[in-house]
Order: structure tokens, then sequence, then C-alpha cells
């Protein structure tokens, strides 16, 4: 289920970390409904056969941010140069 998204906390933390992230913090911005894969991951943009061809999911790299409370965060930038989702990673489950 797709629900709203308010990014303006991640816009900032991007900015103040990497100013040069000018195009990632723009898409970052317009990132504004999103769907929660589990308390660690929330998706942008439908990962449906990610990377496949003709698939809208086509990664390109990532971003890592650090957060005081948060701690790592991880942008996935596709290749279009939209931000296809968030891993915060200290909430990803240890098996």
């Amino acid at each position: 289920m797709w629900t709203p998204y308010d990014p303006k906390w991640l816009v900032k933390l991007l900015q103040e970390q990497f100013p040069s992230e000018e195009a990632a913090a723009k898409a970052l911005t317009t990132c504004r409904v999103g769907r929660w894969e589990s308390r660690a991951y929330i998706h942008f943009v439908d990962s449906k056969n990610a990377n496949e061809p003709y698939a809208e999911w086509q990664f390109e790299r990532n971003i890592v941010l650090q957060h005081p409370q948060e701690g790592m965060i991880v942008l996935d930038v596709l290749k279009d140069g939209r931000i296809g989702g968030v891993e915060f990673v200290k909430y990803i489950e240890l098996s």
C-alpha cells in the first residue's frame, strides 16, 4: 500500500552531508508517496522485476548518509536519477 511520506528531513540531511548531490536532493523532494517493504525500507518506485529490461527500477548507485538517531541511511539512486527507495540500516533484522 502506497502512503504519504515527507522527505524534508532526508533532503536536509543529504544537502548537509553531500552538497554536491543537488540532483539527488531535488529527486528526493519528489518522494511524497512510498510503500514500506518493512520497517527498514521504503520504496518510492515500484521494484517489480528490478534491473530487468523494461522494468521501472534500474539501479545505478547508493548514497550513504549518517543520522545521529537513525544511524546509517542508504539512498538507492536509479539510472534515471530518481530515488528508488531508502534503507534504514538499524532496523534490518539480523538472522
